[in-house]
């Protein structure tokens, strides 16, 4: 007699995670990062001065805001195919630590900035009967935290305080301008007691000495526009896309200033489904779009938490964002399974896009269910979708 088992079960005894890279298909090729967690999400990339690529993701045996969460790390050396067992780099035992990024300072300093919560000590459900209203993370009691590398992330100094402001929270890294400053996106996770997270708001963040101080820049009309993603454009010109939490769109917002006062945002063409995207500028001008192309709502007012957390979407733009005439599925996921079948719906969620010195671009994401991150390497021709001939064979 065999146990009954659920869909993320069967997967995670059928995926071996091996970090092993492997073509697929003959245009790309997948990896399945070394884990031993339950819960694998938000992961994000970093290639280093010396080549290799950095891996981060938050992970742990029990849910997303609780207790146990933690930074972990899996490197892919330069000269390797394989990627790296996991390595521990938090454990705060009274908080979940959450969303990690990588900035590799020009000082050749790693910099590994991440959140840190009070943790969940009752159930979503317990919660519910006692406050009605509003959502139950704690993600409003969560500073930024700060641990910096000096040799390419084997060792890491003392964990430091970036934000120490409640519900400081973070899905991108620093960005170095073209004038010098760097520049920091961030958010702020409020509780209002009535909507679930729909009254966050994002600043940026900029400092003129190379981090060792930092002044803060409001960007208006953000209300429910977060995890903005930076793009620059020279000469002060910025433009940011937003995760929406209307569920509608991707927004997108521009500053020429070098980020000290922003236009309000407004709707992208591109679907969003109220979870993490990631936009970057291609070695081609192109800009990279990954995000998950389905959306929840159209009321740019409104608050929603839709379960469809698929497929994961490369889009690309040739005039700065404005329009997106290429666009391909990286992974198209499982389809949907409905509301009231909330743990067989496997999200393939929080995509993170790299494009490595060689031209190659990477995508890492939470897949199945958070069992683990998954690795895709492709091309831009691949999402363009052009046909190379070769010995009388279409590829």
């Amino acid at each position: 007699m065999f146990a009954i088992r659920t869909r993320t079960e069967l997967l995670q005894s059928a995926v071996e995670k091996t970090g092993q890279i492997s073509l697929e298909y003959g245009h790309r090729a997948v990896a399945y990062i070394p884990t031993r967690y339950l819960e694998n999400h938000a992961a994000s990339l970093a290639e280093l001065s010396n080549g290799d690529i950095l891996a981060v993701w938050f992970a742990g045996d029990v849910e997303e805001g609780k207790a146990g969460i933690r930074i972990v790390q899996s490197r892919l050396n330069r000269d390797s195919d394989r990627w790296t067992e996991p390595v521990e780099v938090s454990g705060d035992p009274v908080r979940s630590e959450q969303n990690p990024v990588l900035f590799e300072a020009p000082d050749g300093k790693l910099w590994l900035m991440y959140t840190a919560q009070d943790a969940q000590t009752m159930s979503r459900e317990e919660y519910g009967k006692l406050h009605p209203g509003g959502a139950y993370t704690r993600q409003e009691t969560a500073v930024i935290r700060l641990r910096i590398s000096e040799d390419n992330g084997y060792t890491w100094g003392p964990v430091g305080v970036f934000s120490e402001n409640p519900g400081s929270f973070c899905r991108t890294p620093i960005v170095v301008l073209d004038n010098g400053d760097w520049i920091f996106p961030m958010w702020y996770s409020l509780a209002d007691g009535v909507t679930a997270y729909g009254s966050d708001y994002s600043v940026v963040r900029i400092s003129t000495d190379k981090g060792q101080s930092w002044t803060e820049y409001p960007i208006p009309g953000s209300r429910g526009r977060v995890h903005a993603s930076l793009i620059e454009d020279g000469g002060g010109k910025l433009t940011a896309f937003f995760r929406s939490r209307s569920a509608d769109n991707i927004y997108v917002g521009y500053s020429e200033d070098y980020g000290r006062t922003w236009t309000e945002p407004v709707r992208t063409s591109l679907p969003n489904n109220n979870a993490s995207i990631r936009a970057i500028r291609l070695k081609s001008g192109r800009i990279a779009m990954i995000y998950n192309h389905c959306r929840g709502g159209d009321d740019p007012a409104a608050t929603l938490w839709p379960k469809e957390r698929y497929p994961v979407t490369v889009a690309l733009s040739e005039d700065g964002g404005v329009t997106w005439p290429y666009r391909r599925h990286v992974d198209a996921g499982d389809g949907f399974d409905g509301e009231a079948n909330r743990g067989l719906n496997r999200k393939y969620e929080y995509p993170w896009i790299l494009q490595d010195r060689e031209g190659l671009l990477h995508a890492v994401y939470s897949f199945a269910g958070r069992v683990g991150i998954k690795h895709v390497l492709f091309t831009e021709d691949w999402v363009i979708g052009l046909r190379k001939e070769k010995e009388g064979r279409s590829l």
